[in-house]
Parts: structure tokens; C-alpha cells; sequence
């Protein structure tokens, strides 16, 4: 295992499977379970209570009765949901192990990228920990005799909509800042993955948050996410996943009661490199932006532009880098690429493919579903692609690379800008002022210069066009879970 990483838990025991409303973990109204595929084989790993309508009633009631002024947790000092933060990163170290056995287990994340992500979420607990007694409204001078000042003030209750992709990262993007500003939540976690985020809720109650302050609701997107975007209780929802799904998200959170929305949907990214850039570093790079976490990645690096001086040349390096990328099993420490994480998805990558073979891009290598067990995928590398192809358009979410050639930098930014997405960007380059002009002119929530997927809790992380609405992290990430209040106070004046 790598350097400071201790070994992962392969025999990895089951703990939570119940739904988690009000700090107990219970049955499903209806009594439907619904099975959790481990994708390394397709098999059952267990069995989980199925949330529908009635357990998002029941779970959006225990949120109610927790928000309510006057609870425990309306009372509770800014300082101390700080303090209670803290406590559940506290305690999501300790179990640190466990819980990245147990996301690789369930989603196939090799377990080294598993523990670095949750090493990254009690990173984000505690930077939000720090805002929550940091939340401050203004004083501002009106005209008049009056004494104006706003305050935020927490929006409610939260439907948080999270993806099987990043579940522990993304788990802990919905609830911290929601928590930081006093808000409850109703989670619901990918039917795909539920299995961490029933474990945070076990956490959630040892770190000593009030009942119904946070409820776990696993189940399908149709029953369980439609009843929490629609929900008339239910004041704002925040969703991360597909545009398509955000689109339903949205029209249904406007036409129940205009709750609000932040949507953090599909990306097509452009990594652009340049002849004058350092070309292993950006091969190095450019293969990681696009494979890694299996491709399952929003953000993922998935139209790689290369200026045509040094294009064969990057394409020969990426080809090499691609055929000695280790795919297998994910609690193999040597492991780079586990499982996709189901039998769909695998599904649709290699129909994307066959799409670009038929379309007249050449691949290079890979291609195929890599054994006849599981959901293993070859890593696979496609050149002479162009920007009409579906495997240019459409989001691929799979280790494929499309590497396509490019002459300059006004040629490229338009191309580059060309996609209904906008969420991330790059360029690799030595010239400063390609990197400023590049960084001005893209549409992209994230521009990232001879750098990839850094992303930090610190910054914010969220889309241009149908990218999505809204950022996540940073301070601009608390923006979503507050309203602001204004007072204005007549002040009484003595006459001379």
C-alpha cells in the first residue's frame, strides 16, 4: 500500500442498510428493499430499505420538527455547529479505513483514490466548521431616519440529491455547508451507492447532532428523489448528476413551490495543450484528467485539443501511458482503474465507442470490456476525432480519450466553447499570455493552467451554460443555503 495509507479491510462487514430518519435507523413504510451490486462481479452485496414517498414525508417531518424555532438546534450556537462539524470530521478519521473499504466495496473505487477522497471530505467538514460563526449580514446607510442592516438567515429544509460517483465527497459537499448555516437535511444518496452515506449517518448521530437535523433517505431517483423535488416542505434542493435528471429537478422544484436549486450537472472539458508546453507533464496529466475514477468524473478532461505541431507525438506518448494503466481489482494497491460502477454504464461507454469507430475517428487502443466478470473497461485512447462526433459532444463518463488536433489559440477557444456544458477547463502552455487570454475566454466554471482536477475546499466548484447553477465549496458554496433578511428600524428623533 502507498506511503502513509494503511492497508484496506477487504472482508469489509455491512453495518447500516435502514433508512435513517431522526437520528434511527428504520424499515421502509412499504417494507421494499432494493439490492447494492458490488461491480467487480454484479453480485448482491446486500439488501436496503427502499425510501419512497412515504419515507421522504416521514424524513422531511423529522427535518420540520428539528428546524422549528425554538428546537434544540435553532438554539444551538453558530459556535457550536462548528464544534459539532468538527466532531463528525473527528470521527470520520477515526473510521477512515473502514469507510474507504466499504465506498470501494460498494462503487469500485480502487481503495487508495477512496481514501484520499475522504481524506479530502473531513477537509471540507472542517473549513466549513470554521465559517459557521463567520455567516454575517451588513449595516447600510439608508436615507432617512431609519437603521438598516440584513442578516442570513438558514433557507430550511434541504433535499440534498447526491451522486454514486463521489459518495462520500459529494455527501459531505451537501451537508456541510447546509449545516454550517443552520439548515436540516434530507439526503438521498445514489441507489448505486448508498451504503456510505447510511455509515456518515451513524456518525452524524455518534458526533451528536440533534434528531432530524440530518435524514438518510436511499432509494430511485423516479420515487425517492422525485418526492424530494417536488416536496411542498422541502424549501430548497441541491442536486449533482446528469443535466438531463437536473433539468426534471428544476421544473419540478419550480412548479411545487419555487424552492431553490443548485444543480451541479455535466461537463465536456477541454484540455488544451499547447506545442510550447511541457509535453510528458501534459500527457501525464491530460491521461489523468480523463481517467481517472474509471472517466466517472464531471469534470473529466474529455476533449483533449493538441496543437498540431506536437499532436502525433502526444498521441503516441498517451497511447503508451493508456495501454500500462492497471486495471483490476480495487482493493489492489497497484491498481489504477476499478470497475464502472454498473452494467449501464459500462453499456453506454462501449456504445459511445463503437459510435466513434462507425464515425471515422481512429482508436488507438483499448476499446473493449476488459474480462467476462464485472464491469472492467480498457482504457482507450481515440485520435483524428472531430468536434461533430457524438464521442466529442456527448458525455462519455468512461476512461476514453479523445485527442484532437488543433492550429491556434482563436481557432481553439472557439472550438473549445462550442458544447452546452461549461464546467471545467484547461491549458498547457509556457506563454502567459496565452494562459490569460485563454483563461478570459473560456466559458467554464473552473479553468485550471498546466494543472488538472485541483480542487480545493477553499475554492469554488460549479458550471457555466447547462452545467449547472450555483457553486459548491468555498465561501461562494454558503451563498446557497442562506437567505438574506433586511431590517429596517425607525429611529425615533428628538426635536432640538
Amino acid at each position: 500500500m502507498s506511503a502513509g495509507i494503511p492497508p484496506p479491510i477487504k472482508d469489509v462487514k455491512i453495518k447500516y442498510s435502514q433508512i435513517f430518519i431522526n437520528n434511527e435507523f428504520v424499515n421502509s413504510v412499504s417494507g421494499k428493499t432494493f439490492p447494492t451490486l458490488n461491480p467487480c462481479h454484479g453480485e448482491p452485496i446486500c439488501q436496503v430499505q427502499e425510501s419512497d414517498k412515504a419515507d421522504v414525508d416521514k424524513a422531511v417531518a423529522a427535518a420540520k420538527a428539528a428546524f422549528k424555532w425554538g428546537s434544540e438546534w435553532r438554539r444551538t450556537d453558530a459556535s457550536k455547529r462548528g464544534l459539532l462539524l468538527n466532531k463528525l470530521a473527528d470521527l470520520i478519521e477515526r473510521d477512515l479505513v473502514y469507510a474507504a473499504s466499504l465506498e470501494t466495496l460498494d462503487c469500485g473505487k480502487p481503495y487508495k483514490a477512496a481514501f484520499g477522497d475522504i481524506a479530502f471530505s473531513v477537509n471540507c467538514l472542517r473549513y466549513y466548521a470554521g465559517w459557521a460563526d463567520k455567516v454575517e449580514g451588513k449595516t447600510i446607510p439608508v436615507d432617512g431616519d431609519f437603521f438598516c442592516y440584513t442578516k442570513h438567515e438558514p433557507v430550511g429544509i434541504c433535499g440534498q440529491i447526491i451522486p454514486w460517483n463521489y459518495p462520500i465527497p459529494m455527501f459531505i459537499w451537501k451537508i456541510a455547508p447546509a449545516l454550517a448555516c443552520g439548515n436540516v437535511c434530507v439526503v438521498k444518496p445514489a441507489e448505486q451507492t448508498p451504503l456510505t452515506a447510511l455509515y456518515m449517518g451513524a456518525l452524524i448521530k455518534e458526533a451528536g447532532f440533534p434528531p432530524g437535523v440530518v435524514n438518510i433517505v436511499p432509494g430511485y431517483g423516479p420515487t425517492a428523489g422525485a418526492a424530494i423535488s417536488t416536496h411542498p416542505e422541502i424549501n430548497k434542493v441541491a442536486f449533482t448528476g446528469s443535466t438531463e435528471v437536473g433539468q426534471v429537478i428544476m421544473q419540478a422544484a419550480g412548479a411545487s413551490n419555487l424552492k431553490r436549486c443548485s444543480l451541479e450537472l455535466g461537463g465536456k472539458s477541454p484540455c488544451v495543450i499547447f506545442a510550447d508546453a511541457d509535453l510528458d507533464s501534459a500527457v501525464a496529466v491530460a491521461h489523468e484528467a480523463v481517467m481517472t475514477n474509471m472517466g466517472q468524473c464531471c469534470v473529466a478532461g474529455s476533449r483533449t485539443y493538441v496543437q498540431e505541431g506536437i499532436y502525433d507525438e502526444f498521441v503516441a506518448k498517451s497511447v503508451a501511458r493508456a495501454q500500462k494503466r492497471k486495471v483490476g481489482d480495487p482493493f489492489d494497491s497497484e491498481t489504477e482503474n476499478g470497475p464502472q460502477v454498473d452494467a449501464d454504464q459500462l453499456s453506454k461507454i462501449i456504445d459511445l465507442v463503437k459510435s466513434g469507430e462507425s464515425e471515422g475517428a481512429r482508436m488507438m487502443c483499448g476499446g473493449k470490456q476488459k474480462g467476462d466478470k464485472g464491469y472492467f473497461m480498457e482504457p482507450t485512447v481515440f485520435a483524428d476525432v472531430k468536434d461533430n462526433m457524438r464521442i466529442s459532444k456527448e458525455e462519455i463518463f468512461g476512461p476514453v480519450q479523445q485527442i484532437i488536433k488543433f492550429t491556434d489559440i482563436e481557432e481553439v477557444i472557439d472550438r473549445a466553447n462550442k458544447t452546452h456544458y461549461g464546467l471545467g477547463a484547461a491549458i498547457f502552455t509556457k506563454d502567459i499570455d496565452k494562459a490569460m487570454t485563454f483563461t478570459s475566454a473560456v466559458q467554464a466554471g473552473t479553468v485550471w493552467v498546466n494543472t488538472y482536477n485541483s480542487v480545493c475546499p477553499q475554492s469554488p466548484f460549479g458550471g457555466f451554460k447547462m452545467s449547472g447553477i450555483g457553486r459548491e465549496l468555498g465561501e461562494y458554496g454558503l451563498h446557497e443555503y442562506t437567505e438574506v433578511k433586511n431590517v429596517i428600524i425607525k429611529v425615533a428623533q428628538k426635536n432640538s
